[in-house]
């Protein structure tokens, strides 16, 4: 165990030349620098997050949907049916016309009745719109509160205004108080995401979502180790520029206010394209790619830092493409629907 520690936290991958983590362990008073064991606290913080959310759904977000007439509603259910049920959950939630023709005749029922059996049993899985709409509140004011803290915390940073500011002194930078709660925050919301999605409506993208969240912690996780949390609290104010847009489009879209819809999308396109294909390439990679190559030099984990920065631009570039078609679809039908609000989300999230 003590060996493949030790090949983990190997020291020419994840530091600098000439910089080991004894050289790291002892700061200055009052100094503290990152420790892979400050991470920790992002779980009890995580357990929180998750509490919050289902009493900000309740007591908040219910309330809002109501006033918005946006009720509950369980819908129609499928009677209950064991051969249906069977083929339902164990061969498939879409069956072909052999299959209906087989199941309409060993049940003596009409295939019009089997295929209304299978669509009532589908939608009974799929959440309702006051869920969605609850679901979409609570993000949106999660990520307006966390963009609303990022931006005035990097505001008084002096790497937002000069990012070579990002690697003076790399790796001997302290941990602020404030860039701590940011970047803690921030793990503990995406655990909260992989810990609601068990508890949640199974939903199809399920798996997507899945890997998308435990990627996004792993990326918060690695730049924290490696004391990249600097340049990674830009990358993190740069992506929720445009997210909590999204979900008030989301939102409106539920409430069928149409307008304020299709408004919101197309405010929400505008700052997804200025965020991830001008700034982010020309502020974020610029800095990590080319300043840091000046002052500190590459090093093993470096390059896996910037690997994985480029892949987030090439996701970008792919989005921002889905995003824009979906646009001009939306535009030359009048307006954004649920099935291209769903688009965006299962393309972003």
């Amino acid at each position: 165990m003590a060996g493949l520690s030790a090949w983990f936290w190997n020291e020419r991958f994840w530091l600098p030349h000439n910089v080991t983590w004894a050289d790291l362990e002892n700061p200055a008073p009052g100094v503290e620098y990152p420790k892979a064991g400050h991470l920790f606290t992002a779980l009890p913080l995580a357990l929180g997050i998750f509490v919050v959310r289902i009493l900000f759904e309740r007591f908040i977000a219910g309330p809002c949907a109501r006033s918005l007439h946006i009720h509950q509603g369980a819908g129609r259910r499928a009677q209950p049916n064991a051969v249906l049920e069977k083929v339902f959950t164990s061969i498939t939630k879409n069956p072909d016309s052999r299959h209906l023709d087989g199941l309409s005749k060993q049940l003596d029922w009409e295939v019009r009745k089997v295929q209304r059996w299978f669509r009532h049993r589908r939608n009974q899985d799929k959440p309702s719109t006051h869920t969605k709409f609850c679901e979409s509140m609570w993000r949106f004011t999660f990520y307006l509160c966390i963009f609303t803290y990022g931006f005035q915390f990097l505001w008084q940073s002096p790497w937002m205004w000069d990012t070579r500011h990002c690697w003076y002194g790399y790796p001997y930078q302290a941990m602020t108080p404030g860039l701590y709660h940011y970047y803690v925050t921030e793990l503990a919301f995406y655990w909260s995401l992989m810990f609601s999605q068990f508890t949640d409506i199974k939903r199809k993208d399920f798996l997507i979502m899945f890997i998308h969240h435990l990627a996004t912690v792993s990326l918060i996780s690695f730049s924290y180790v490696n004391n990249m949390a600097r340049v990674g609290s830009l990358v993190l104010c740069v992506h929720d520029a445009s997210d909590f847009l999204l979900e008030a489009a989301k939102m409106t879209n539920y409430a069928k206010y149409q307008r304020l819809c299709d408004f919101l999308f197309i405010v929400f396109s505008v700052a997804f394209f200025i965020t991830r294909l001008v700034i982010y390439p020309i502020w974020v990679l610029n800095s990590t790619m080319f300043e840091s190559w000046a002052i500190v030099g590459p090093y093993p984990s470096w390059w896996l830092f910037n690997v994985l920065l480029l892949v987030l631009q090439v996701l970008h570039i792919i989005w921002s493409y889905l995003i824009a078609r979906i646009a001009i679809k939306a535009i030359l039908r009048g307006k954004v629907g649920h099935k291209e609000s769903s688009a965006v989300r299962n393309c972003l999230f």
